[in-house]
């Protein structure tokens, strides 16, 4: 009898000991499986945030019937673009566009990509900028604490940033029946002269931002966008949805790439082929409503939609007489049918 009872008191604690190791197995495995979210995905998860608290606009659809891309260039001492400039230095939270987007790729919440030598912007993994390269490569000083690199207020060149280059998509959204301009990418350029003793500036651009990747953290950025009312009304994102920016385009995305000053012989040359690009836009958005001086493309279209009703219609009214007319006959002779004719009168449009 007391075998008996040793044995199953035996059996019992191997029961329990195989039953709670699965248990310590399984929490074990959620708490790695925590602390590598945790860590693995900081970064994302900040810029989730951000794009969950300050949503933006819908992005542009790709299967788009029509599209132009625009590249302008800002210059930031006109009072249009004064916003994207001021405060120079930073005044409490106040903060000018570059030195807010500055700060973002240098603590790693923003990426930025490296600007090419044909000026063409590239949003893939490898052109993505290394930012203590280019810490050092612009002669931006900065220091190295606990793994993070350190920039003070006073080292960011955000006074010598008075340019930028953005590119902009004009598209028509059949969708809405809508033609809209898009911001996709902006680009700093750093205005600074070849020595301390003055000399010719230098423009050199810095490198591209994704504007979808900024547009969360843009959201976030306020602006004064009045002389007469210095309450800072609007935001950065505002800002550029709104198009309150002006800039001289310099370059189109064409079959051959070229920019302007590629085929523009003079700047008396380079002024109307720009004023010539500004009419095709104005003259596509009137086209789109008919009301362009030149509306071969409209009468066109008209034409096309005219002829595809008139010829729908005549073979609806073809069937139907064909229809009376074989229910008229009885004993292989016709009736004459007292239904009214149909004409067809062609519309002026």
């Amino acid at each position: 009898m007391k075998r008996i009872f040793l044995f199953i008191i035996t059996a019992a604690m191997c029961g329990a000991v195989c039953l709670a190791q699965p248990s310590k197995s399984r929490t074990a495995t959620a708490a790695a499986a925590r602390k590598k979210a945790t860590t693995g995905t900081k970064s994302a998860t900040t810029v989730d945030r951000a794009t969950l608290q300050f949503p933006t606009a819908v992005p542009m659809p790709e299967d788009v019937v029509w599209r132009r891309d625009i590249y302008r260039q800002l210059d930031l001492t006109k009072d249009k673009n004064a916003p994207m400039y001021y405060p120079v230095e930073p005044m409490g939270r106040q903060v000018n566009l570059f030195t807010y987007l500055f700060r973002l790729v240098l603590t790693g919440r923003m990426p930025a990509y490296k600007y090419n030598l044909d000026g063409s912007e590239s949003f893939e993994k490898e052109d993505r900028l290394e930012v203590k390269e280019f810490l050092e490569d612009k002669s931006i000083y900065f220091e190295e604490k606990d793994g993070r690199l350190v920039v003070q207020d006073s080292d960011v060149p955000s006074a010598e940033v008075t340019s930028y280059y953005i590119k902009e998509s004009v598209y028509f959204d059949q969708r809405t029946g809508t033609l809209r301009t898009k911001v996709t990418a902006l680009c700093p350029i750093l205005m600074r002269t070849e020595d301390d003793f003055g000399g010719d500036v230098i423009a050199t651009p810095l490198f591209w931002v994704n504007y979808a990747d900024a547009a969360p953290w843009l959201s976030r950025l306020p602006m004064m966008g009045s002389n007469l009312n210095n309450v800072s009304n609007l935001t950065a994102d505002d800002f550029f949805t709104m198009n309150h920016y002006e800039g001289k385009i310099y370059k189109t995305n064409n079959l051959q790439g070229r920019v302007l000053a590629a085929y523009c012989k003079d700047d008396s040359a380079m002024v109307k082929e720009q004023k010539k690009i500004e009419k095709q836009l104005a003259d596509f958005e009137k086209n789109i409503w008919g009301q362009a001086e030149d509306s071969t493309k409209v009468d066109s279209v008209v034409t096309k939609v005219v002829k595809t009703k008139k010829s729908r219609t005549r073979t609806s009214v073809d069937e139907g007489n064909s229809r009376r007319r074989s229910e008229s006959k009885v004993g292989g002779s016709e009736k004459s049918s007292s239904a009214p004719r149909v004409s067809v009168r062609r519309q002026r449009r």
